[in-house]
């Protein structure tokens, strides 16, 4: 997988994340708007928790060219 297919990929599973998060809570139909601050950090948790996920099995699966990958999750 190059890394703009990494990049898309990390982004689907970004946005089913949301969807998922919305869905559970039955916020699909509602406007953006309307989600509080404690949503949006909730929604941001489990994207967040997702990324170091993919990340981390990528890294696993090719740590020659993950470098910066690396670097970027260590540095937080």
């Amino acid at each position: 997988m190059t890394e703009d297919e990494w990049q898309a990929h990390v982004t689907r599973e970004a946005a089913r994340e949301i969807g998922g998060w919305l869905e559970a809570r039955g916020r699909l139909d509602q406007p953006i708007r309307s989600l509080t601050m404690r949503d949006l950090e909730a929604i941001a948790d489990n994207v967040i928790s997702r990324f170091i996920v993919l990340a981390s099995r990528r890294i696993a699966a090719k740590p020659e060219e993950t470098a910066v990958l690396r670097s970027f999750l260590l540095a937080g």
